[in-house]
C-alpha cells in the first residue's frame, strides 16, 4: 500500500460500510456456522494463517453476507503476499504474470501467494485454467468471491482444487448489530431513529444484505442534518426515505432457478399459498412471462398429467393470454392458471412411462417393427407380407382386438401404469372393461379417499 492508498483507508469520506469493515474475525457479523469461536473450520483457518498455508477457497453467497470481508483478513495474514485481480479488470495474460511472479517468490523468498479474484464467475473458462497450474503446483492459493453458483459457473477443474465455503444472507439480529455499530459510527442512537415497525421495515429493505442496511444508515443519517428526528421514524417513513425493498433476482442466475423451482415444487406438492408467494416473487421481479408460462404447461403434462386432461388446456391458454397482455396484468392470469394446478389431481403416470420408453429405445435399439403394423401402401410392401395379419380395432365388440403391437420380445413389457386419481380412475376402468378385466379398486396400495361432510 503506498502513501496515497494509506491516506485514502484513513478517510472519513469512505462509504460507511468501508469504514465500518471488520479487521478480524472477531469482528465479522453472521455465518455462526463457519466464523463462531466454536467453529471447526475457524480453528483450522486459524492455524492455517498463523503459518502462512491458506488453501483455496471459493466464497459463495449472496451480496452483503462477508465474503470480501473474510477474503481480505485471510489476505492480511502473516507471511502472506496478496495479489488482487478483480474479474472485470483481469484477463488471461495478467493472470500469467501473477502466476509467474508467485513462483519466483516461492521460490527466492519463500512467501505464499493469495491471489484475490473477486466476482470469479465473470472469468470465462479460458482465463480460469491459467489458474490450475499453479493451484496445482501450490505456487498460489486462490480466494475467489461469487454470487453466483460455482458448479454453474466454474471449471469443474478448477473447483476440484478449491474448498467451496456457502455463505448465508445475514439475520435479522446480525443485521440489529450491524445497524447499532452504523448508527455509533455516525454519533446517533439506533433508537432515536427507529419504531419496531420502522425497524422491520428498515430489515425488510435490507434484505439479508450488511452492505445494503449500512448505506441505508448512512442515508437515514444524512436525510436530517441536524440530527435524528422528533419521533422515531415508523415503516411508512422509512420506505420513503430510503426507498422500497428490491428483491434479489437475475434472470441467469441462481435466485431465477431457485425460485422457479420453488414454484413448481408448491405446485406439485398441491400447496396453492406457496405457489401464490412464489409467483408473487416473480412478477414482482418482472420474471420473463413467456419463460413462466412455458414452465407451467410442462408442469401441467408432467404432474398434473390426465389425472386432470384440462391442466394442460388451462396452462396453454394461459401461455397464449399473458404473451399477450404482459406484466403487471399478466399476473391475474398467472394466478387463476397456478391455482388450478395447486388444487388439480395429480399423476405423473404418462411422464413416468415416457421415460420408461425412452430407456426402453436405449437400451434395445431400432427393433424390427411387426410386420402386421408395417404400411402395405404399395405392392411390394404388400408381398412382403406388410400389414398381414393386422386386424381393424372398430371390428371388436367393444372398439377393441386383442393383439400385439410390441416388437417381438418386448411383447409382455408393461410401461404405463395409471393411478387411481382424478381423469385416469376412468381411463383405468375403461382399459379394464375393453380387456373383460375387473378394475381394481386400489392403485399402488392407496385407496380413494372418501370425503363426507361433517
Amino acid at each position: 500500500m503506498d502513501l496515497f492508498e494509506s491516506a485514502l483507508a484513513q478517510s472519513t469520506d469512505r462509504p460507511l460500510a468501508e469504514r465500518l469493515r471488520p479487521k478480524s474475525l472477531d469482528d465479522m457479523v453472521g455465518q455462526p456456522r463457519l466464523l463462531s469461536g466454536q467453529a471447526q473450520w475457524r480453528r483450522q483457518l486459524e492455524n492455517s494463517m498463523k503459518g502462512g498455508r491458506v488453501p483455496s477457497f471459493i466464497l459463495f453467497g449472496p451480496p452483503g453476507c462477508g465474503k470480501t470481508t473474510l477474503a481480505r483478513i485471510i489476505s492480511a495474514g502473516p507471511e502472506i503476499v496478496t495479489e488482487n485481480c478483480p474479474a472485470i479488470e483481469t484477463g488471461a495474460k495478467i493472470l500469467k504474470e501473477v502466476c509467474d511472479r508467485a513462483r519466483m517468490r516461492r521460490l527466492t523468498d519463500r512467501k505464499r501467494t493469495i491471489v484475490f479474484v473477486d466476482e470469479i464467475h465473470r472469468l470465462n473458462r479460458a482465463q480460469q485454467d491459467v489458474l490450475l497450474a499453479s493451484l496445482e503446483s501450490g505456487d498460489v492459493s486462490l480466494l475467489g468471491a461469487t454470487t453466483e453458483n460455482p458448479s454453474h459457473t466454474l471449471n469443474p477443474a478448477l473447483i476440484s482444487r478449491c474448498q467451496v465455503l456457502a455463505f448465508e444472507p445475514l439475520s435479522d439480529e446480525d443485521l440489529r448489530e450491524l445497524a447499532r455499530r452504523g448508527f455509533a459510527e455516525s454519533k446517533s442512537d439506533m433508537t432515536a431513529w427507529l419504531s419496531e415497525d420502522g425497524w422491520q421495515r428498515f430489515v425488510a429493505i435490507s434484505d439479508g444484505d450488511g452492505r445494503k442496511l449500512l448505506n441505508s444508515v448512512e442515508w437515514l443519517v444524512a436525510s436530517e442534518p441536524a440530527g435524528a428526528p422528533k419521533e422515531p421514524l415508523d415503516g411508512q417513513q422509512v420506505q420513503e426515505r430510503i426507498g422500497e425493498l428490491t428483491l434479489k433476482f437475475d434472470r441467469a442466475g441462481d435466485a431465477h432457478y431457485d425460485t422457479i423451482s420453488a414454484l413448481i415444487k408448491s405446485i406439485r406438492g398441491s400447496d396453492a399459498d406457496a405457489a401464490l408467494y412464489y409467483l408473487a416473487r416473480l412478477a414482482r421481479a418482472q420474471e420473463d412471462v413467456a419463460f413462466l408460462a412455458r414452465r407451467l404447461m410442462i408442469l401441467a403434462s408432467e404432474d398434473v398429467g390426465n389425472a386432470d386432461p384440462r391442466g394442460l388446456q388451462v396452462a396453454t391458454s394461459c401461455h397464449d393470454a399473458v404473451t399477450r397482455v404482459g406484466w403487471p396484468e399478466a399476473g391475474i392470469v398467472f394466478a387463476q392458471t397456478v391455482v388450478y394446478l395447486a388444487c388439480a389431481p395429480k399423476s405423473n403416470a404418462s411422464y413416468a412411462a415416457y421415460q420408461a420408453a425412452l430407456e426402453l429405445v436405449d437400451r434395445t435399439g431400432s427393433l424390427p417393427i411387426p410386420l402386421s403394423l408395417r404400411s402395405s401402401k404399395t405392392k411390394l410392401s404388400k408381398s412382403l407380407g406388410y400389414g398381414k395379419g393386422y386386424r381393424y380395432s372398430h371390428d371388436g365388440e367393444r372398439g377393441f382386438v386383442s393383439q400385439n403391437f410390441l416388437p417381438e420380445g418386448l411383447e409382455t413389457t408393461k410401461l404405463l401404469e395409471l393411478t387411481g386419481r382424478g381423469f385416469e380412475k376412468t381411463m383405468k376402468q375403461y382399459q379394464a372393461w375393453i380387456r373383460g378385466e375387473k378394475a381394481s379398486e386400489e392403485t399402488s396400495g392407496e385407496k380413494e379417499v372418501k370425503v363426507t361432510e361433517t
